[in-house]
């Protein structure tokens, strides 16, 4: 630059002539300069890049065997591009992609270790799938994931964690099943002391041996007296266990003065717990359910028309100007009807919340449950639907929006 020192008094100072002769002292540094653009990467760029990508490249590292259920470690697949996984908060989840018989499914499924995890040299996540009825990419995955298999995930998504600002000391986590394992990432939270809160788990199976994790669970619970494991058994009497299901009084006896509660499990019981946490009184901000995935048959609803049962119907899907015509039941989510027809569509909670699957409704009559309804007022006022939780009760033409 130039020889000046350019403080305010010199400024003041400075001739007409020194001025202008500035611009030629500028233009030699220009072309002495390097020929290429500069560029600037700020540093809250990168680490939003890192915290929030939109795919994660991941190869299965170890497959553990559990019975009715296997658990994955996943590591960042250095092969593809990737040497880390995003960090994340105990308790979200990442969205599966599998493609498979010429359909391309996506599946969320809770991150069960430690966030640290993500942190090592050799970054992992592991999720545990438990099989189901009728579980079609669950059942694809147990039968055909083994070590080596590589896989896509999203980046981690969803609101189901801890926040001090928002719940309690004390939280009670309620579980089913195998939606203990959000809790057991949060239990290795509170045991790697990067979480500060009280965690009491309340388990619920049917019997002493349906328990999933039970080893690791207890190991942590073992490891700190800020985690109580407590197990619910509704087919089994068994010293240590309540019996039943989790009810008020279940929770009322575990519970401190002030806490939070949390629910993860299979939709039946979500339907018990909303109304046996309504006997509780809490404030609505001491609550959280995690999201269940799709909603299953609407026909049972009370608000569902009572003329429409088994019947298929007609749908036109518009994708970037073209259109593919495809059928759907009217007991069958719109999105499982695109993704079984292979159209390519962008999904991640299929819980009707998170927006990914985002889409235009053009014409026909629709569906949605209110309590996956998780649309904008905006929306809903110009015929918008998120199609894993809209089921058709006309002919439907729509326009979706892919984002891979």
């Amino acid at each position: 630059m130039s020889k000046y020192n350019y403080d305010s008094k010199y400024l003041k100072g400075l001739g007409v002539g020194d001025f202008l002769n500035e611009t030629k002292v500028r233009a030699k540094h220009i072309a002495e300069g390097e020929n290429t653009i500069p560029t600037s990467i700020y540093n809250p760029n990168i680490i939003a890049k890192q915290l929030h990508p939109h795919f994660q490249l991941g190869i299965v590292k170890e497959v553990i065997d559990r019975k009715q259920a296997k658990s994955y470690v996943i590591a960042a697949d250095k092969n593809r591009g990737f040497t880390e996984l995003a960090y994340f908060e105990a308790g979200q989840y990442v969205s599966v992609t599998c493609e498979f018989d010429g359909k391309f499914m996506c599946r969320p499924y809770s991150i069960c270790s430690a966030p640290k995890d993500a942190l090592k040299e050799e970054s992992t996540y592991t999720i545990t799938i438990k099989k189901i009825d009728n579980g079609y990419v669950s059942d694809y995955i147990l039968n055909n994931w083994k070590v080596g298999t590589e896989v896509t995930l999203s980046g981690p998504l969803g609101h189901f964690n801890y926040e001090r600002l928002r719940d309690a000391k004390n939280v009670i986590a309620l579980a089913g099943g195998s939606g203990v394992t959000p809790f057991v990432a949060m239990a290795h939270s509170i045991v790697d002391n990067e979480e500060d809160y009280n965690l009491t788990i309340l388990y619920g199976n049917r019997t002493y041996d349906d328990i999933l994790l039970k080893d690791e669970l207890e190991a942590l619970a073992n490891k700190s007296d800020k985690i109580k494991l407590v197990h619910v058994l509704s087919d089994e009497v068994r010293d240590g266990c309540e019996h039943g299901f989790i009810s008020a009084d279940i929770i009322r006896k575990y519970a401190a003065d002030d806490y939070s509660i949390f629910v993860c499990g299979p939709k039946a019981m979500y339907k018990y717990e909303q109304e046996e946490i309504k006997k509780l009184n809490l404030p609505r901000r001491r609550v959280r359910f995690e999201l269940s995935g799709e909603y299953g048959d609407p026909t049972k609803d009370e608000k569902y028309p009572k003329d429409i049962n088994d019947v298929t119907f007609n749908v036109r899907v518009w994708v970037r100007g073209e259109y593919k015509d495809i059928t759907c039941k009217n007991d069958q989510t719109l999105l499982r009807a695109i993704e079984e027809a292979g159209i390519r569509v962008t999904s991640d909670c299929r819980s009707g919340m998170c927006g990914w699957c985002h889409s235009r409704l053009i014409k026909g009559d629709t569906y949605i449950p209110e309590s996956n309804d998780g649309r904008r007022l905006a929306d809903k006022k110009f015929g918008w639907i998120h199609p894993c939780a809209t089921y058709p009760l006309s002919d439907i033409e729509m326009e979706v929006f892919p984002n891979c």
